[in-house]
C-alpha cells in the first residue's frame, strides 16, 4: 500500500473528518468570542474604569526612549513592552471559551443520562426458547 492511499485512508475515517470539523468550528467561535470580548465588553468596562481602553495599557520597558501614548506608537519605535491590557482581554476571552465548553459538555453529559436512563424493553424471547420454557414447565408440574 502506497503512503498516498494509507493517507486517504487514515483522514477519510469518521474520527478524523469530526476533529477536522470540530477544529474549524473551534477556531471560528474563537474569533466570534474575540471580537465579544474586544467589541462589546471591554468597551463598557473601560467607560466604567473612566474611560480605559485595555487594548493601549502597557508598560515601557525601555524609559530612555520618550513617552508613548499608544501600544502602536511604543511598537513602531520599537520598544520593548508588557502588555497587560491585552492580556487581560485574552484572559476574558479564556474564561468566555472555558464556560462555554463547560456549559456544552455538561449539556452532552445530560442527554447521555437522560439516554442511559430510559428502560430497555425486554427482548422477546425466540419461538424454540418460547417452545423449551412451556415444556420446561410442564415437566415440573
Amino acid at each position: 500500500m502506497s503512503i498516498a492511499q494509507e493517507f486517504k485512508q487514515f483522514a477519510m475515517r469518521g474520527n478524523v473528518m469530526d476533529m477536522a470539523i470540530g477544529i474549524i468550528i473551534g477556531g471560528a467561535f474563537g474569533k466570534i468570542v474575540t471580537s465579544l470580548v474586544a467589541d462589546v465588553v471591554m468597551p463598557p468596562i473601560g467607560k466604567l474604569m473612566g474611560g480605559v481602553d485595555f487594548s493601549n495599557l502597557f508598560v515601557v520597558l525601555d524609559s530612555a526612549k520618550g513617552p508613548f501614548r499608544t501600544l502602536a506608537e511604543a511598537k513602531a519605535a520599537g520598544v520593548a513592552t508588557i502588555n497587560y491590557g491585552l492580556f487581560i482581554n485574552t484572559v476574558i476571552d479564556f474564561i468566555i471559551m472555558a464556560f462555554a465548553i463547560f456549559l456544552m459538555i455538561k449539556g452532552m453529559n445530560a442527554m447521555r443520562k437522560k439516554e442511559e436512563a430510559k428502560p430497555a424493553t425486554p427482548v422477546e424471547p425466540p419461538e424454540d426458547v418460547k417452545l423449551l420454557t412451556e415444556i420446561r414447565d410442564l415437566l415440573k408440574k
